[in-house]
Parts: structure tokens; C-alpha cells; sequence
């Protein structure tokens, strides 16, 4: 006998093997459920053992799909679920909805393994039965619902013949998943009355007709209403089987793909959050969490990839440093929440007077950076300028009543074939040359400064 492995246990898998192989029996082992049923081991396997709390589909919703499946084999194959613990209450209430077989601890020995399912694998064990799968017949004859029913149940098909005006309670109580419907003169407009009530109701089920008519815009109503199949009257045994046949595999098709769907959408939803989770991350490594700038790591990164698209493609970029003139005064005149709010207050402003592909960053405790892409020194310059000028009209006032006058002075500097320290100590050597002018002025490296000196008096 074959059994059907999905197990990420791999030491029970061995033991498994050890214990059967060596008699004749045959382990077919899939990593995952997904894997099992992509594959085609199923009209060899007599025995199916699933890990309970296996991914992305679990044992209990795995033996769900294969008893809801309407063949045969996968409706009477024994299904055992492997735990990693010993199941409690819920997972025996969870066994018995899914109608799975009895549970295998995944910590079994082999002699343990050869009492659990040697029996069964011996031939002297069973498992639990199903019901067959039930079919819904209406609108038939007598003799022909009698010769149907005589057909299919050897197929473990159980054929249902309420009256054709109770169809309605009948599939409501029943669920049946195919329907058997007879087409006599005169029933079309019944029989798509029919069609629709089901319809309404979410109770249709794959319909195969069975009868014919000669009216072709009846027969296009009765296709456009629901028909899957239609096999003319009367019916031979091989047509109608084989038109149950394709029924049962469309279902089953059906049932995939809602499984393959609710896994999909599972995993969508999972990638979404994980997604969610790495912005967070990131914005909490690479954001100051004072200002909302951007912070030191995060400009370390960019002027290294700005450098770079500088050295192999030639695109420009400016760098900007500035610091807060004479910050220690603001600290300690106002005390440190107000040096807080001045500092938020002059990144907003920074920010706010930068396009969007710029990039502002706070780098230590009063001083800032900022990065133009795609701009020549000029033009950074004016940058600059501007900022510092914005900076400079507009007191910041304070939450304790009153304000004060920060300023900026700025070092500005291009790439000029230099590696990322090199450059930021250029520029770092013009901001202060302009603190040495007397601050609130911008200084380019290696060149004149820009600007107007002012703020407040006093060293910094």
C-alpha cells in the first residue's frame, strides 16, 4: 500500500519509512500541502498523513477539501493528522468537523507506528465512512430516476427524487453539488423557473440535463440559464457516467481553486503587512524622531549613492551644511523643550522651501544637511540663500510665550571627484568660514562667501 506523506517533521518521515518500506509499503512524501496537490499521487495512495498545523493550508482544512471532494477514493481514504503535542479537546471537535481518521504524535517510535497503522495497512483496519455523494434528480420518469439510481450508486453516487415542486427545500436540505434534470415536452419555461429559483437562492448546482428540444431559442435559454451538460433521452449508461464524471472534476477543479485563491489572498495579505512592518522599520532607523528629517545614516547613504550616479554617470549634486548659530544660547536662555521647538520649526522651514526631490536631513544635535540632486553649484548657492533668508525674517515663537531669532550659516560644496568624508570635511570648512564671517551667511568651499552676516552676537 502507498501512503501519502505531507510532513515537515523529517525525523518521523524516516521512521516512517523504516518501519514500512522494509514490508513492501511505499512513502510518498510532499514537503507541503500545495505541493501535494500539484502533484499526481492520488490514484495510488491508500493512506494520507498530514501535518495538523502544517502551511499554507493545514491538516483540517486539507481533509475538508479531499471529503468534499466527490470522488470515491478521496471521500473513503483514511487520513490521519500529525501533532507535535497531544490534542486536546478543540483539535478532537476540529478532527471530527473535518472528518479526518485520529491523530499520530510526530514524536511516534517505530514500534508505536507499526501499532497505529499496521492493522490498517495490513487490511485488517478501517476507516471511517462517508456518505456517498448525493445527486439531485428531477423532472424524470419513474423507470428512467429507477435505472439512473441502479447506475450510479455502484459509483457512490446516491440518487435523490423528490417531487419537481419541492426542488427548492430539496437542494436546501440536501446541498447536492450535481443535479440531474429531465427536459419533457413542454418543460422549458418550468425548468428555467427552476434555474433561477436555485440561482437566487446560491444553490445551483452543476445541472446536466437530460432530454432534448428541437427549439433553438429554447436550447440558448436553457444554455445562458446554468446547463453544464446536456445528454439526450434517452441517456445511455457510458453518456451519463461520463457526464457525471466531467461534473464531479469540474467541482473538484472548482474547490482548487477557491483553496488556491483563499491561500493567495492569505499570502497577499501577509506580504502586505510585512511590507507595512519594513516602512515602519524603515522610517524608524532612517528618520530623526525630533524633527522628521531624515537622519545621519540615512545621509550617509545617499551622499555614497549620489557620489556614485556623480563618478558614472556625471549627474550633479550639491551638498549643503548648515548649523544653528549660537544654539547654545537659545538652550540656555529658553532651556532645552525650547531649543526643542526651534529646531523642529527650522527643519519644517528647510523642508518646506526644498523640491521634492531634494533631501534634508538632521546630522547632530544643531546641524543640518541637504542634498540637490541634478543641481549645479550656483543654483546651490541660491539654495542656500534662500533658506537662510527664510530662516532669518520670521522669529520662531515659543510655547512659553515670547519667540526668538535663530539663524544659519551654510557651507555649500560639489562632488569634485571626492569620496564621501573628503567632501563633507570641504564643506564642513566652509561653514565655519562662515561662522567665522559672522555667521548667518553661506560659504562655498575652496571659494568667496555669500550673504549678509548677522544673528546673534556671542561665540558659538
Amino acid at each position: 500500500m502507498n501512503l501519502l506523506v505531507i510532513s515537515r517533521h523529517a525525523t518521523f518521515v524516516e521512521r516512517l519509512r523504516m518501519a514500512f518500506e522494509g514490508a513492501g509499503h511505499q512513502v510518498l512524501f510532499y514537503p507541503t500541502t500545495l505541493a501535494a496537490l500539484a502533484g499526481d499521487p492520488w490514484n495510488e495512495v491508500h493512506v494520507v498523513i498530514v501535518d495538523a498545523d502544517g502551511a499554507p493550508l493545514d491538516g483540517f482544512r486539507f481533509c475538508r477539501l479531499l471529503r468534499g471532494e466527490a470522488r470515491v477514493l478521496f471521500r473513503h481514504i483514511p487520513i490521519f493528522l500529525v501533532t507535535p503535542h497531544p490534542p486536546n479537546e478543540e483539535d478532537q471537535q476540529a478532527l471530527l468537523a473535518a472528518e479526518g481518521d485520529g491523530f499520530i504524535p510526530a514524536a511516534s517510535t517505530i514500534q508505536q507506528l507499526l501499532n497505529h497503522l499496521g492493522p490498517l495497512l495490513e487490511g485488517t483496519g478501517s476507516a471511517a465512512g462517508s456518505p456517498p455523494v448525493a445527486v439531485l434528480a428531477l423532472g424524470l420518469r419513474v423507470d428512467q430516476a429507477r435505472r439512473i439510481r441502479t447506475l450510479l450508486q455502484h459509483f457512490h453516487l446516491s440518487v435523490e427524487t423528490p417531487p419537481f415542486r419541492n426542488a427548492l427545500q430539496a437542494q436546501q436540505a440536501l446541498r447536492a453539488p450535481v443535479m440531474l434534470l429531465g427536459l419533457s415536452g413542454g418543460g422549458v419555461e418550468r425548468t428555467l423557473d427552476l434555474l433561477a429559483q436555485l440561482r437566487e437562492a446560491g444553490l445551483l448546482p452543476h445541472t446536466i440535463l437530460i432530454g432534448q428540444t428541437k427549439d433553438e431559442a429554447a436550447q440558448r435559454k436553457l444554455l445562458l440559464a446554468g446547463i453544464g451538460d446536456w445528454v439526450s433521452s434517452p441517456a445511455s449508461g457510458p453518456r451519463l457516467l461520463h457526464a457525471c464524471k466531467r461534473a464531479i472534476e469540474w467541482i473538484h477543479a472548482k474547490r482548487i481553486q477557491a483553496e488556491y485563491e483563499s491561500v493567495l489572498l492569505d499570502l497577499q495579505e501577509r506580504r502586505r503587512m510585512l511590507e507595512i512592518e519594513a516602512a515602519a522599520l524603515r522610517d524608524e532607523v532612517l528618520t530623526d524622531s525630533l524633527t522628521g528629517l531624515l537622519n545621519r545614516r540615512a545621509f550617509d547613504q545617499n551622499l555614497e549613492h549620489a557620489l556614485n550616479q556623480w563618478e558614472r554617470n556625471g549627474r550633479p549634486f550639491v551638498l549643503l551644511l548648515a548649523d544653528v548659530d549660537q544654539f547654545k544660547l537659545v538652550n540656555d536662555r529658553f532651556g532645552h523643550p525650547a531649543g526643542d521647538v526651534v529646531l523642529k520649526e527650522l527643519a519644517a522651514r528647510l523642508r518646506s522651501g526644498l523640491r521634492k526631490s531634494d533631501l534634508a536631513f538632521r546630522i547632530g544635535g544643531e546641524e543640518f544637511a541637504i542634498l540637490l540632486p541634478e543641481t549645479a553649484l550656483k543654483a546651490g548657492v541660491e539654495v542656500a540663500d534662500k533658506l537662510r533668508r527664510r530662516i532669518d525674517e520670521e522669529p520662531v515663537e515659543l510655547p512659553a510665550g515670547g519667540h526668538c531669532n535663530p539663524t544659519l550659516s551654510f557651507g555649500v560644496g560639489g562632488p569634485m571627484d571626492l569620496d564621501p568624508s573628503s567632501l563633507v570635511a570641504s564643506v564642513d570648512r566652509a561653514l565655519y568660514q562662515a561662522k567665522a564671517m559672522g555667521r548667518n551667511c553661506v560659504k562655498v568651499a575652496d571659494g568667496p562667501g555669500l550673504g549678509l552676516p548677522g544673528g546673534l552676537s556671542g561665540d558659538n
